[in-house]
């Protein structure tokens, strides 16, 4: 997944989501559990006290009294952290009860810290127990027989804090585990929902590939509705494309018949002609022909490279050419070595590829005293959107040229020696069919002394 995609795009934006919503949606149920929790806890006190002061208060003549029922086992475990206490507010020297887990300790009341009671009448409080740990206190003040007129008592009830904390934090230990999996688990849909999602791209992807490299000449395939208008308007340009190189093809052979056929009209009229003119006649239509056979062969080269789909493997034409030529030169013991993978594969026509090969190896073959080298070589992509590259070298063991004479050679129809047949025509038709398919022809000097020309072409 590379940085710009679409894919990067959609799933770092659901995962930005993800990694803020869940972290806020745990915060608000903590904080919700937290208040339950606390709240369930301050209920169960109140219930507590509230129970005792029923209990102990309701005999006058008694007194107040120990509650018959305990409440709670762990008031008769000594320092628990669960105590209740009942003192008297308006005797100095009445007697205090307390709950065997206090033992001789005593809970701090408090209406003394100047606690205001809330809407039933409880007072609440943190303050710290008989071994120092936090507790939760709450108190009701209430009278002999709930009689006005009676002496008042402080009845206070304290439950550990600590308690309903674990119980918090073993909440927040398991909502953060299940926060933590479900968020692994929502990224883990998130990339396969935008592996799947995105998946009628790569059958584009790879159909768009296939026609390149000559497998398809459509795009195949049932595509999702949202891209099957693409699917079509990619097969309509195919076919509009092709149609385009069959209609120039035919005006450029049109063309051809049309003006050869004059031209050679005028050459023949004016060469029983003797005088300055007529020659002069001969010598312009001949430059015309030249010029218009030119030019129709680059316009037939343009129209071919232009073709979607054109593939040639590249051993397929080196065999032949290599066995011609070296039938063709087998009185000068001339031998061709050639090093080429089997999947090489050039991106455009058979015939551009062996005039190609068959002019730069014909040209070694002529100068080379004993060897010509042609090796093929299949470059990758050094980046995304390039394509690969094919690299071909012939070479040979000849006299070579200079550099000031591999700077000159390639021009149309220069020859540096009348001496060896040709037209001279060889080298440029590489290089202008070489620069057709977005590719280079250099020059250069050959390990073993003669020269070496590097052809660099599209591969498929």
């Amino acid at each position: 997944m590379r940085f710009n995609s679409l894919a990067f795009r959609l799933f770092i934006t659901a995962a930005a989501w993800t990694l803020l919503v869940l972290p806020l949606a745990g915060v608000v149920i903590f904080g919700l559990h937290r208040s339950d929790v606390l709240s369930t806890f301050d209920n169960r006190l109140q219930r507590i006290v509230n129970e005792i002061t029923v209990d102990s208060m309701g005999q006058p003549e008694k007194g107040a009294v120990v509650p018959n029922n305990t409440y709670e086992s762990l008031f008769e475990v000594t320092q628990s952290g669960w105590y209740w206490q009942i003192k008297p507010l308006d005797e100095a020297d009445g007697r205090m009860l307390v709950s065997p887990s206090l033992a001789t300790a005593a809970l701090p009341l408090p209406v003394a810290n100047g606690i205001v009671p809330d809407a039933s009448g409880a007072r609440w409080m943190t303050a710290r127990g008989p071994r120092g740990e936090p507790l939760r206190l709450v108190e009701v003040i209430d009278t002999l027989g709930h009689e006005p007129d009676q002496p008042r008592y402080s009845i206070v009830v304290a439950g550990p804090l600590d308690w309903s904390e674990r119980q918090i934090s073993e909440f927040r230990t398991r909502l953060t585990i299940a926060l933590a999996l479900a968020g692994i688990g929502l990224l883990a849909v998130t990339l396969f929902q935008v592996r799947f999602g995105l998946l009628p791209l790569r059958q584009i992807e790879l159909g768009l590939a296939n026609i390149r490299a000559g497998a398809a000449t459509r795009l195949e395939g049932e595509l999702p509705v949202e891209i099957e208008p693409l699917q079509t308007e990619l097969n309509a340009l195919i076919r509009s494309n092709q149609e385009i190189v069959d209609r120039a093809r035919t005006h450029v052979g049109n063309l051809a018949h049309a003006l050869k056929t004059p031209l050679t009209v005028v050459t023949n009229e004016v060469r029983g002609e003797k005088t300055g003119l007529g020659a002069k006649v001969a010598e312009q239509a001949q430059i015309m022909k030249d010029s218009v056979q030119h030019y129709l062969e680059r316009a037939q080269i343009a129209a071919r490279t232009g073709v979607i789909g054109r593939v040639t493997p590249v051993a397929a034409v080196v065999g032949p050419v290599v066995r011609t030529l070296e039938r063709i030169h087998e009185d000068r013991y001339v031998s061709i070595a050639v090093e080429c993978p089997a999947d090489a594969r050039f991106q455009g026509e058979r015939q551009d590829l062996e005039e190609m090969l068959g002019n730069l190896l014909d040209n070694a073959c002529k100068w080379a005293r004993h060897t010509v080298t042609l090796s093929v070589e299949v470059r990758p992509a050094t980046e995304r959107g390039r394509k690969r590259r094919l690299a071909i070298t012939v070479a040979d063991d000849g006299p070579g040229l200079t550099e000031e004479q591999r700077a000159r050679i390639g021009k149309r129809g220069l020859r540096l020696d009348e001496t060896k047949p040709g037209s001279g025509l060889g080298l440029s038709i590489v290089i202008e069919l070489a620069q057709s398919y977005q590719g280079s022809c250099a020059l250069a000097a050959s390990p073993k002394g003669g020269l070496a020309v590097h052809l660099d072409l599209p591969a498929a």
